[in-house]
């Protein structure tokens, strides 16, 4: 059997190696067939932070975390990182990454911090009065 681009004999059951890219799994295995985090509806924005829940157990062997899920919690025992670092750090699709740490959530494993709206920010009038005044201190 040859490879149909390169011409290249292929072994029989090669087909999910890649010789550059390594081993293909398609994202859809990774969530079992799921696009959007669990039953929560929660929606991760790319600028969430994500950290690991202090308050969670240890189980390092529970049959409910796949490779993807503890790669993503291994991300998390450094520091806090971004939906977005998390997706660059386990070198998945962003789309992935929601549905594990929307996983990960219902699991009690880790905590989401969204970021302030811009328009619940202080005004930036306000804030220069504020530097103004303590300058004058």
């Amino acid at each position: 059997m040859t490879d149909d681009v390169t011409g290249v004999p292929r072994e029989p059951g090669s087909q999910w190696y890649d010789s550059e890219a390594g081993p293909l799994v398609r994202p859809y295995a990774m969530t079992g067939g799921r696009t959007r985090p669990g039953p929560t509806g929660v929606r991760f924005d790319l600028i969430a932070l994500v950290s690991l829940d202090p308050a969670a157990p240890v189980l390092d062997d529970d049959p409910a975390l796949g490779p993807e899920h503890r790669a993503l919690i291994d991300l998390c025992r450094t520091e806090t990182q971004s939906v977005a670092e998390l997706a660059t750090g386990a070198e998945l699709p962003v789309g992935v990454v929601r549905v594990l740490l929307g996983d990960l959530l219902e699991l009690g494993r880790v905590t989401v911090t969204r970021p302030v709206p811009p328009a619940q920010l202080p005004d930036e009038r306000i804030l220069r009065e504020v530097i103004e005044g303590l300058r004058a201190l």
